[in-house]
């Protein structure tokens, strides 16, 4: 080494011993600290009754055939248009008539089912509202004076306009103008909406805000502030909160283990509404904020989409908001079992074994496999201490669930027939599609085969089924029980009527019936 080298080398040794000697401090801020956004969703167009159109209204007429309704002032050549177009009123048929320069835009949109269907009044406001959403002007829906089908099309249009456009800085927002469901019942209409469905779609519309925020936005913490605040002030609603140190003092060894990786540890929310007397039934939601399957670490390939792994919780929240806003007769008790599932030096392994509520020890094969332990914990602690006289579940649990069912169904699961068809027949009601998968005494068998604890939490069998058993452990077996998988049916890949391509919302308007419903005998 030349001389002057020597001389450089001698004060780099140094600042390297003072940098390897200085105290590395850990830093203090969660995340970046900066919020991605301080702006809301775009306005959209509200939605009102009335008996008679606004004079500035786009028109669209609701046409069950070719038969032009009464009351309505058409250009005296819509019925020759009409023959000449070959509009035949069909389900999905569009028609633009003729009007004067200057005039009001004038649609005939058809709903004439196809034989042996009916018509569903809630997507044809959707399909209505996403067809017309570039129209620059208020639009006036007509020809339907029955109040529950124009309520109806209110809750379609509500829905089916909804947007998640707060990160993007260029927005351009359609149209906000006003939409007015125009017949003779629009007092009833009003009545009916104003005191059912909008609060049903506030419920639906919120789980869709909290499944689509990135997880940066949405953690444990942030989640519980989110629906305090959309809570605030309801009467007969009463939130409790299980902070990291009450769930150790409680022994939750499973909702604590999954968290025990990242820095915003576990919480569970526990949101009782008694709108009528009785035990409740509880509505128990997996809450998973961020899940990269932790030490059993996920691929890359579509795990942007795993902050959707919180939407079970994101349903039960959105179901209470529901039924409380409402003022339904029901004693419900929603729990939200939230955790981020990361990997560190300090979390869960493979091998591990965990202690629930009650006790019972868990062996941790996977830790991808996070949600049925967060929910066994939930499950105990509410069975133990709110005495409902059923239980449901909801979660976006399995890969099995949607590898068997697509897009189109979530997979339900119940010990007894009687359940799975109330299950069933809420689903025919509400359209979210649900789908019975078995439960089998070999999956039972196979999820207690642990050596060391009393379960083990994966390995046994690729198939949504060892999921449900898994969970099945937790619950009494005395209990009325119902098991969703809801992961083939959180997200939609298209538009659909009632739902932007997007988060969907799902199972809020599911459990919203379930709860009114469903007693069992």
């Amino acid at each position: 080494m030349s001389n002057r080298l020597s001389k450089l080398a001698l004060p780099l040794t140094a600042v390297a011993f003072a940098l390897s000697a200085a105290p590395v401090a850990a830093q203090q801020v969660l995340g970046s600290g900066v919020v991605p956004a301080t702006v809301q969703n775009s306005e959209e167009r509200p939605v009102s009754f009335a008996q008679i159109a606004p004079e500035d209204a786009a028109l669209v007429v609701i046409m069950n055939g070719t038969d032009v309704p009464s009351g309505i002032a058409f250009p005296d050549t819509t019925a020759a248009w009409i023959e000449a177009e070959e509009f035949e009123g069909k389900d999905g048929q569009t028609l633009d008539i003729p009007t004067a320069p200057g005039a009001a835009k004038i649609t005939l949109m058809g709903v004439a089912p196809d034989e042996g269907e009916s018509i569903d009044w809630r997507e044809v406001g959707g399909n209505l509202v996403q067809k017309l959403k570039s129209v620059k002007a208020p639009i006036a829906i007509a020809g339907v004076n029955d109040a529950a089908a124009m309520a109806d099309i209110g809750f379609g249009a509500t829905l089916g306009q909804y947007r998640f456009d707060r990160y993007d800085s260029d927005r351009k927002a359609p149209p906000a103008d006003a939409i007015t469901v125009v017949g003779s019942e629009a007092s009833a209409a009003q009545a009916l909406f104003a005191g059912r469905h909008a609060h049903l779609a506030e419920g639906v519309r919120m789980a869709r805000d909290l499944v689509s925020e990135p997880a940066n936005v949405i953690y444990p913490e942030s989640f519980v502030a989110r629906v305090r605040e959309a809570l605030r002030g309801v009467d007969n609603v009463t939130i409790e909160v299980l902070e990291p140190e009450d769930m150790r003092r409680l022994n939750m060894g499973a909702i604590v283990g999954v968290g025990q990786g990242s820095p915003r540890e576990s919480r569970m929310m526990v949101m009782t509404y008694k709108g009528a007397g009785g035990p409740p039934l509880a509505l128990m939601g997996k809450g998973i904020t961020f899940d990269t399957g932790g030490i059993s670490i996920k691929p890359n390939s579509g795990m942007w989409e795993m902050k959707g792994d919180m939407s079970g919780a994101a349903a039960v929240s959105g179901a209470i908001l529901s039924l409380a806003k409402s003022k339904a007769p029901v004693h419900v008790v929603a729990v939200a079992a939230l955790a981020e599932n990361m990997p560190s030096a300090n979390a869960q392994r493979p091998g591990d074994i965990v202690r629930t509520y009650s006790g019972k020890t868990i062996e941790i094969l996977s830790t991808d496999a996070e949600g049925r332990l967060v929910l066994s914990d939930a499950i105990e602690y509410t069975v133990d201490r709110k005495d409902p006289y059923a239980v449901i579940n909801i979660a976006t649990l399995t890969g099995g669930a949607v590898r068997a069912l697509g897009e189109e169904y979530a997979a339900v699961f119940a010990r007894e027939d009687e359940y799975a068809d109330a299950a069933l027949a809420a689903a025919e009601r509400t359209t979210e599609g649900l789908w019975r998968l078995p439960l089998h005494p070999a999956y039972r068998k196979a999820v207690r085969t642990s050596e060391i604890a009393d379960v083990r939490n994966s390995g046994i069998s690729p198939s949504a089924s060892s999921g449900a058993h898994f969970i099945e452990f937790f619950v009494p077996e005395d209990m009325p029980w119902i098991h969703i998988d809801m992961a083939p049916t959180d997200r939609s890949s298209k538009d659909r009527p009632l739902v932007p391509k997007g988060s969907r919302g799902f199972g809020v308007m599911l459990l919203d019936d379930l709860a009114r419903n469903w007693r069992p005998q």
